[in-house]
């Protein structure tokens, strides 16, 4: 998420931190700053009030308990926040009515499916309703989408008034959160103010949701705007931060029409819809761990203790595979890592993390076909046993010779390297930071 400008902002403080903490390393900093906000599409006058900003407090009184360099950073950080979001949206969990709206391509559609997912995760009953009647597919895949996540579903193929179509999904629907996919356009234009408005008129929507696709840049924020005076737009949700470098421009968008970024969506499945917290965000953008998400992310797929597992590193070769299937479920290796502050660590694992995540698959059918003795002590495995295993999985000697070998790195790195970053938590701890 945001991977070039993270490693730009990393880069950048951790040659700030190696100096002197003097005015020349300030400007140098800041200047290396700019360069990374504004290629990731963030709006140049933003960026220039936040340098202003962290130039005008570097040099402040520092408090009680922080080093000059240590009150730079954190300086850095609530400029940074402050600009993307401040404080994190609260999320209400009572019933209510949701209407979303945005263009062609923002993916509205199946955030939609990804917000009714949340919800029923909440132990909330969704029901999704498909008011756009002008993409043809759109009836197909909304009706998909909900079959997929066990979702109630309305809509009526073939019928070209939205309001009508809405009309009969309030006198048929049954369910706690009622989330109305609306039609879309390739720009803002009268019909499409006029459709959603009256929509929104009939249906006296609890949040109107406006969808904004990560890689529009600077554009979101004309966007923003635009329908924020057409909607009255109550909460925005930012898609496709997994496939962007430019996301910086849609999520400070909103930083000029009122209305907050309450989720994120960070991949193409159901489960991927995350609540946007501008302070775990940054700190995660600036290297600082995020156990926090990342446990509360795995107690969805494991239970705590192996969460807890995940996390440290401590589990047997037996266990490992049982942990791989976990960790896929949690999302793709890159966020993990990026949880847990080691996302400047990507490159130093074996292979690469794309090389790794396709590997797995392999892995587990090896793993199977192991002995309880050779899962429990890896150590047994001689070549007799290597030849044994690798007949019995399919797979090639140097496969399995691979897999032990990688076993024995991961598990090291991770002991090591989490352990490692917390070194650091005397200062996160200053920060505020968990």
């Amino acid at each position: 998420m945001l991977g070039g400008l993270s490693e730009k902002l990393r880069g950048a403080l951790d040659r700030f931190t190696r100096g002197g903490a003097d005015r020349q390393e300030v400007e140098d900093l800041v200047r290396e700053i700019q360069r990374s906000l504004i290629a990731a599409d963030v709006d140049v006058e933003l960026v220039f009030a936040l340098s202003e900003n962290i130039k005008k407090r570097a040099f402040e009184q520092v408090p009680a308990g922080l080093t000059r360099r240590e009150h730079i950073v954190k300086v850095v950080y609530d400029e940074l926040t402050a600009v993307l979001g401040a404080e994190k949206s609260a999320v209400s969990l009572k019933p209510k009515k949701i209407l979303l709206a945005g263009l062609y391509g923002s993916g509205k559609t199946t955030t939609a499916a990804k917000l009714a997912r949340f919800y029923q995760k909440k132990g909330l009953r969704t029901a999704l309703v498909c008011c756009d009647t002008v993409r043809p597919a759109a009836f197909e895949q909304l009706k998909q989408l909900a079959e997929r996540i066990d979702a109630e579903f309305y809509g009526e193929k073939g019928e070209k008034d939205s309001l009508i179509v809405l009309k009969n999904a309030v006198k048929k629907v049954r369910a706690d959160v009622i989330i109305v996919d609306s039609s879309g356009r390739n720009a803002l234009d009268d019909s499409l103010i006029e459709e959603i408005k009256a929509l929104d008129s009939f249906l006296n929507p609890d949040e109107r949701i406006l969808v904004i696709p990560g890689d529009i840049g600077q554009a979101a924020k004309q966007q923003a705007s635009a329908f924020a005076g057409a909607l009255r737009i109550t909460n925005v949700i930012v898609t496709k931060l997994d496939a962007t470098a430019k996301g910086g421009g849609a999520l400070t968008a909103c930083h000029s029409t009122g209305a907050k970024v309450v989720f994120i969506t960070v991949g193409e499945t159901p489960e991927d819809l995350q609540e946007y917290d501008p302070k775990k965000f940054v700190a995660r953008l600036l290297g600082f761990p995020d156990l926090e998400t990342l446990l509360e992310k795995a107690k969805t797929v494991v239970d705590e203790e192996k969460a807890k597992k995940v996390v440290s590193g401590d589990f047997t070769i037996e266990e490992f595979y049982e942990q791989i299937e976990s960790v896929q479920k949690m999302g793709p290796l890159s966020q993990v890592m990026d949880m847990m502050g080691l996302g400047s660590m990507r490159a130093k694992v074996p292979g690469g993390l794309d090389v790794q995540e396709a590997k797995m698959k392999k892995w587990g059918h090896i793993i199977k076909s192991m002995t309880r003795e050779e899962k429990s002590n890896p150590d047994t495995i001689n070549p007799s046993r290597v030849h044994r295993i690798a007949v019995g999985s399919g797979t090639d000697e140097s496969d399995v010779r691979e897999l032990l070998s990688s076993y024995g790195k991961i598990k090291k790195m991770m002991k090591k390297m989490s352990p490692g970053k917390l070194k650091r938590s005397g200062l996160f701890r200053k920060f505020g930071f968990r």
